[in-house]
Order: structure tokens, then sequence, then C-alpha cells
């Protein structure tokens, strides 16, 4: 038994056999009544002889169109197969064509279904005995089959364009709007007569001149918007900034500058009172002034529209500053008047202010609820430079200096080395800064002036006995600055800041020292100081005995004869 498709048989095919009815991409079915695989009527071969050609061999056509070649299952078909097919395919003069494969035209290349090699489906295929077939996949004409000509579909003729009775005309289809013709609708052919009744009789108009100023406008105004932005970005990143010219134009106005200003934020608060054109202006008139750096916070009168560079030569000079100084050893009474003063307001308005409401003006924990103080602002009002003009309210001036004052303390670490000097809190040290300021006549004099405080006030000490005995004191709880007093009158007089009458410090500050007096109190001298006279009001003699002291007191009293 041979395989399948390779030896003859005695009998067709049996419908059950698992490869019956494969025809293969050309073949058609061996049964009568099967569907072919392109359609139409079931198709049927006529019975060939078996003849010597090899198998696969389709080199000699016969009068039907087909090769001689060996079927073992087109065998035992019927004779009215070859009658059928003559209908369907044969030409009609019974003369068959040939293609350049030698193939006949209109015909299907009958294959044997069953040759090919499952393995080699698509590779070359052996032949019925040892014979190769070609394979036909490769080729243009293989895939898809060509179908016969009685069952190919004719090429679709091309569709024709759909008529339209809308003629774009020689501008190829522009809108009457810009080719300056009517869009009413499209019947220009309506008579006159009649458009004038549909319209009312109004002529109409043409747009053709509106179109082109409409285009213009707005070209025009594009190219005036990125030449205005241009202009902008150029002066942006090349050009110089906008400033005035000039020293200004005669009217004054009054500028506060904050503490701790840059350059930006003074000339932003310039700019916003009108006197520089811009900030950009000023901080290059600043960076290029030598001395622009030594610019402070204060209050400044200047003019409106004033260059950068003549605001900047105006703010370095004292004509422009404006500011409230206090002076180092400053008592606070005679700061409130200085307010009062500056800010236009009726006298003693300060001072009632700092009595009523001392406890809201941010006093640190440390400096609150002391006995017997006369002013619980006093030393809190820091010496330094304010901008202090009409308009502004008294409580924010006084916070203003208390801020400041406790900056500096916090900096100078008050409230951590009061205790290491011998003192029970930073508020003491405090007082004591401000009895080296008030005694002290120079900046060298404040390290001995703390000495001598501290020795004073150390307990068993035999010079003072504890009694600090400084006239200044006295003078303090007097609102006065006398030099020639009595013993008399200091040792009689009952107060607690009278450190002739008690022993140890005052209640509290007498004065508002400054940062060096602080300095002084927090590093004194360690030579034995107890005593010290002033013989010239400007320097200071230390001595470190009483008897020393007396010698010093008779020459200061014979000076003073003289």
């Amino acid at each position: 038994m041979t395989e399948y498709g390779r030896g003859p048989g005695s009998e067709p095919w049996h419908p059950e056999d698992p490869l019956y009815g494969d025809g293969g991409w050309g073949g058609q079915q061996a049964q009568q009544g099967q569907q072919s695989p392109y359609g139409g009527q079931p198709q049927h071969y006529p019975q060939q002889p078996q003849t010597q050609a090899q198998y696969g061999d389709w080199s000699t056509p016969d009068q039907h169109g087909y090769g001689q070649q060996q079927y073992p299952q087109y065998s035992r078909q019927q004779d009215y197969g070859q009658q059928q097919y003559d209908q369907q395919y044969a030409p009609s003069q019974q003369q068959p064509q040939y293609d350049q494969n030698g193939w006949p035209v209109g015909a299907h290349q009958p294959q044997d279904p069953y040759a090919a090699d499952p393995a080699n489906a698509y590779g070359q295929q052996p032949g019925g005995y040892g014979g190769e077939q070609s394979d036909y996949y490769g080729t243009p004409d293989a895939y898809p089959p060509p179908e016969p000509p009685g069952r190919r579909r004719a090429d679709p003729e091309p569709e024709p364009e759909a008529e339209t009775d809308w003629d774009p005309g020689p501008d190829q289809g522009e809108h009457a709007f810009f080719s300056g013709a009517d869009d009413d609708d499209g019947r220009d052919d309506e008579p006159a007569e009649r458009r004038g009744e549909r319209r009312g009789g109004k002529e109409k108009k043409r747009r053709s001149g509106l179109a082109c100023l409409v285009v213009v406008v707005v070209f025009g105004g594009g190219l005036a918007g990125v030449t205005y932005f241009g202009y902008q970005f150029y002066q942006d990143r090349f050009g110089s900034p906008a400033d005035y010219a000039g020293t200004g134009n005669g009217e004054q106005v009054t500028v506060t500058i904050p503490k701790g200003s840059g350059g930006y934020a003074i000339g932003q608060e310039l700019k916003k009172q009108g006197v520089v054109e811009s900030v950009d202006a000023f901080v290059a008139a600043q960076a290029a002034n030598p001395q622009g750096k030594n610019i402070q916070d204060g209050v400044y009168t200047l003019q409106k529209e004033m260059s950068a560079a003549s605001a900047v030569d105006l703010m370095l000079s004292p004509k422009s500053r404006n500011n409230l100084i206090i002076a180092e050893g400053k008592r606070n009474a005679d700061i409130y008047r200085l307010i009062d003063d500056r800010l236009g307001v009726q006298a003693g308005t300060t001072a009632k202010v700092a009595k009523e409401d001392w406890e809201k003006l941010g006093l640190p924990e440390w400096a609150r609820n002391h006995k017997n103080v006369k002013d619980p602002l006093e030393g809190f009002l820091f010496p330094s430079s304010y901008g202090v003009s009409e308009g502004q309210k008294p409580e924010d001036v006084l916070t203003r200096m208390v801020a400041q004052a406790t900056e500096v303390y916090d900096r100078l670490k008050v409230e951590e080395k009061a205790e290491s000097l011998g003192l029970e809190n930073p508020w003491q040290l405090v007082t004591v800064a401000s009895l080296v300021q008030a005694e002290g006549t120079s900046h060298s004099d404040f390290r001995k002036m703390a000495e001598v405080i501290y020795n004073r006030l150390e307990a068993g000490n035999t010079e003072t006995n504890g009694m600090l005995e400084f006239d200044s004191t006295y003078n303090y709880i007097k609102n006065q600055s006398k030099i020639d007093l009595t013993l008399a009158e200091l040792r009689n007089y009952d107060n607690p800041y009278n450190t002739y009458f008690y022993k140890g410090l005052p209640p509290g500050p007498i004065s508002n020292p400054g940062e060096d007096a602080v300095e002084g109190a927090l590093n004194p001298t360690d030579d034995g100081w107890f005593y010290f006279i002033s013989l010239d009001g400007k320097t200071s003699k230390f001595t470190r005995t009483n008897a020393e002291h007396a010698e010093l007191v008779r020459e200061f009293n014979a000076s003073r004869k003289n």
C-alpha cells in the first residue's frame, strides 16, 4: 500500500477518509455535489487515461487544456464531466490558449492534494515517483489562484464624480466676501427688481474695501504689539533702567527707611514715594557710589523726581537725615519729650503711653515685675537712630526701641552671664551697665568702672561696707544732673534709688546704656579698683584705697577754686 496520492486505487476514496475532499488550492472536489472552494457549481474533471507521462509533468497539454498527468482520483470520472467542463471553460473554437508558463488561460491548475509532504508543505514537494514539483506559492500567479474566465469579476468602473451646481469660478472657490461679489444666497441671476423687493429696496453693499481694512487693522495691530513687546524685552534685558534727570522738582517728601534695608528695599521705598523712577536705577547708582553702602536706616527728607545718583548723594549727606537720635546714657524722661516733639503730639503723650501700656511694648519676661521701679522701660529705650516722623504712634516708636534693646541684650548673652558676675538676674546686669554709662567719662573707663561697682557690692568689703554711694543715682531720682552735692543732702534723702542711703544696687536702671557700656559690665577689670574721680570731666582716675581717693578729692577741690 502506497502513501496517499502516490499509487492508483482500485476505487474512489471513501468520504470517511481524513483527506477526503481536499483538492488543494487549485484542485476540484472528488465527489459530485461537493461545493467548490471558489463558489458556483461543483466542478468535475474528465477521466484521463493513464499514460507513461511522469507524475507532475504538465508540459504537454491535452485537447482540454490540461497536461497529461496521472490522477488516481480522476481515473473513474464519468463522461459527462467532459461535457460540463467544455460548456464552462473550453474556448468557443475548441482551441486552448496558453500563458507563458504553459497553463491554459482561464483554467484551474489541477493539483494532487495528497502529493505534498506535510512536513514540507511550502517548500519543494516530492513528485509521484521521485520527481519534484515547483513551489507555486513563490510565483506572482500562484496566490491568490486565478479565477476561471466565467467567474472572474470585472474591475469596478470608477464612479463618476458627484456633480455640483456650484462653480467656484476663476478664483477657485474664494468667498464672495474677499472676491467682491455678493453672497446673497448665490442668486446673482435673480432679476434686479426681485432682489430689490427682497432687500427692501436697498442697494447691495460691496465688501472688498471693508475686508482690506479689516486685514490692515489686524496685521497693523499685531505688528505694533510685536514692536512694543520687543522694545520692552530689549529694555528689560539690555537697556538702561528708567531714571529721572536732575536733583528733583522742589516738592519735599519724608521717607522712612526701615532697619536692615538693603539696596533693593531702599529703592522700592523711594520709588513708592516718587523720589526715583525705578528701583534698578537706584541700585545701580548706589553700587556706583563708593560710599553707597553707608546708607543707613532712618528718616530722610528728599525731593520727588530725583535722579538716582542725586538721591544717593543726598541720603549720604547729613542734610537729609531726619532721624531721632537717642544718645548713650539718655534717661527715659528726656526720650519721651523728644518723641513728642518729633511726632508733633501734645507734651506728655508718650510718657503717659509708657506708664499705662508698658506691659504691651515687648519687654522680656526677666525685665518684668520688679519692686520699687520708677520706670519699667528705663534701660530698654536703646540708644540708636530711629526713623520717627509725624503720623506715627508713640507706642509704635517705643516698641521699636524696646525691640532694639532686647536684640542687643540677647546677642551679648546678658541673661546667661549675669549669675557668673555675682548678680541675681539680668535685670541687675542692665542696672550695672546703666551706672557704668552714667559715671564713666570715656569708653576706656567702662571696664574699670564696672570693677568698682562689683568690688563695692561684694559682701564683707571694708572699704565701702556694701555702699555704692554714686551721685548719679541721687540725681536720677531727683530728675537732675548736678555735680556740687553735699554729703548732708545725699545721706539724708530716703529713696530706694539713693545709693548713699541704701546698700546695694538701685531698684532698676537709671539710664539707657549703650553697647560699649554693656560689654564693660560683662567684662570688668581685675585690678582691685574701689574709687574713682574725674578731675576734668573727660577722664577718670581710679584708686584702690580711701586714702588715695581722699588725696584726689583735695586735688579736685583745689582746681575748682583756681
